[in-house]
């Protein structure tokens, strides 16, 4: 399991994460690797070091502290560089992944999948406080959903590490470091597979115009996005109407008040389902 945290972490939400992905696990992973992403705040810093020392539920704790912050993506790398086996679980530090994720990821990797995602609830003031769901396309569906979308929740992922080295690994790109890998990924010939159930608790914040909506707009994502567009053309992931298409429907969205991108969202891409709430 690969896990960067960074100052703006909350210590009560890494230590359930944490959680989440050994002692309630079905299946628990044989290291936990913890990216620490500069400076972190004293009671953050404890969890750290006390992880770092006694484990998780018998899971040796891995810190790789950097001294500064990086940024996802070069924080990803030192992770990856870091981790003693080939097969690498993902997850943010305030999410929370479901007891049966594991089990239910590991035997599609065993079959021959190079990455595997699933789908994921969001959630907003509180764990159980679910408001929308995410469902990801399957089989032959994600190489072409992925030349419009992202075909993979990035904190659900579990994927070889060999697989992402072979594609070029991270590669700096604010909020679509990950997009930028899978497509690569794709494009290399990496098998990939997409589990439809929800098997993470994805955190989007209890105020859509202060949450993760909110972070995917405004300039900086806009100038993310053309860079996307630009290195998935170059690369021939894309073709030229399909950039075009791009640029004009992923490059507006940015613009369009949070309350309304997440409506957007949710009703064309992720097909919420808030009715259908987690066991």
């Amino acid at each position: 399991m690969l896990l960067p945290v960074w100052a703006a972490d909350d210590a009560a939400l890494v230590r359930r994460a944490v959680r989440s992905v050994t002692a309630d696990q079905q299946l628990r992973p044989d290291e936990v690797v913890v990216v620490r992403d500069g400076p972190v705040p004293a009671g953050l810093d404890e969890l750290l070091a006390e992880l770092a020392r006694d484990g998780a539920a018998g899971v040796p704790v891995r810190l790789v502290p950097l001294e500064r912050n990086v940024g996802l993506a070069t924080a990803l790398e030192a992770g990856l560089a870091a981790c003693r086996h080939d097969v690498v679980a993902r997850m943010d530090a305030d999410d929370v992944s479901l007891p049966e994720r594991f089990a239910r990821q590991l035997p599609v990797l065993a079959a021959g999948a190079d990455l595997v995602g699933t789908g994921l609830w969001e959630i907003g003031a509180g764990e159980d406080d679910v408001v929308g769901r995410r469902t990801p396309p399957t089989g032959e569906r994600i190489a072409s959903y992925a030349r419009f979308h992202d075909p993979f929740n990035h904190p659900t992922v579990v994927y070889r590490r060999s697989a992402v080295a072979a594609a070029g690994g991270y590669r700096d790109l604010p909020l679509m470091e990950d997009y930028w890998l899978f497509a690569r990924m794709i494009a290399a010939g990496a098998r990939c597979e997409n589990l439809p159930d929800p098997l993470v608790k994805y955190r989007v914040g209890a105020d859509a115009a202060a949450g993760s909506y909110a972070r995917r707009g405004g300039l900086r994502l806009w100038r993310s996005e053309l860079r996307l567009q630009r290195h998935l053309r170059a690369e021939g992931f894309t073709t030229p109407a399909q950039a075009v298409r791009n640029v004009v429907v992923r490059g507006g969205y940015r613009f369009v008040p949070a309350r309304v991108r997440t409506v957007a969202y949710r009703r064309l891409i992720a097909r919420s389902r808030p009715e259908q709430l987690p066991r």
